[in-house]
């Protein structure tokens, strides 16, 4: 099970940005902005069971990134508790930082080792042993399709099989949480399709699921749960169903675009 609530995350604006901001006609200043400070996530809560796929939904610097790393242990918040299996990840993050897998849009893989030794180095690090390390390599290597590239190098890859190492060292330790930051962004359909059957494979099991996504279709597909955040708070906080209930069609992108419009929070 994991639990977000209240989470807030600021960053101090250098002078810079503070003298042109003082300039700008108010109207027109980012509400997030408050004297030194840019308040890029201002109250983010949401929850996600285990076994459950949660779709993190926003416009293009609602908070969406920064909210995600938060979870990775990756940013300290400034405030709010994330707790994965009743454990609190902000007061211990080097011990949680095991217990979660987490792609960003910055993950990589070292050019000079094949997809194999890659995932081998990065099972390692979280201490497990080459029996269990194979065995998991084996499973994974199948979900993402990986077989017929595992052993070349990483730099003679293209985007699609490099995104679906990135996943493979992403989960090879088994962690608890899986967290994906916009995982088939770029990629072409067989690599994307790849990568949603492969969240798919989560639902029912004891893992849960965060992905963030600009594609709605992917959302109507696999998730169980959906989270809108907007100017870095939660527009939306419920089931599916009850996202798609908002709008008469049901279309989730007339849904998407009302609660950016009317920034009216809702919780289901």
């Amino acid at each position: 099970m994991l639990e977000v609530k209240n989470l807030k995350k600021r960053f101090r604006l250098d002078n810079k940005t503070i003298k042109e901001n003082k300039k700008k006609n108010q109207e027109v200043v980012d509400v997030r902005e408050e004297g030194h400070w840019f308040n890029a996530v201002r109250d983010v809560s949401f929850s996600c069971g285990s076994g459950e796929v949660l779709g993190l939904l926003g416009p293009n610097g609602a908070g969406k990134t920064t909210s995600l790393r938060m979870l990775s242990t990756a940013l300290q918040p400034s405030e709010g508790n994330i707790m994965i299996n009743g454990d609190d990840v902000v007061a211990q993050p080097v011990a949680m930082r095991r217990r979660i897998g987490f792609l960003s849009g910055t993950t990589s893989l070292y050019h000079r080792l094949t997809v194999r030794e890659n995932v081998q180095y990065f099972g390692r690090l979280h201490g497990m042993n080459e029996d269990e390390l194979d065995k998991e390599i084996q499973k994974v290597f199948d979900l993402l399709d990986i077989h017929s590239f595992a052993d070349k190098k990483a730099d003679t890859l293209s985007t699609g099989m490099k995104q679906r190492a990135n996943i493979a060292r992403t989960v090879i330790h088994r962690p608890e949480v899986v967290v994906l930051d916009e995982p088939t962004t770029g990629l072409d359909v067989i690599s994307a399709k790849t990568i949603l059957d492969f969240i798919e494979s989560y639902k029912g099991s004891n893992v849960p699921v965060v992905f963030s996504t600009h594609h709605l279709h992917e959302v109507e597909k696999l998730c169980d749960r959906v989270v809108l955040i907007n100017h870095g708070t939660t527009q939306f906080n419920g089931s599916l169903q009850a996202f798609k209930a908002l709008s008469e069609t049901g279309n989730l992108y007339d849904v998407f675009v009302s609660l950016v419009e009317k920034e009216v929070a809702v919780t289901c």
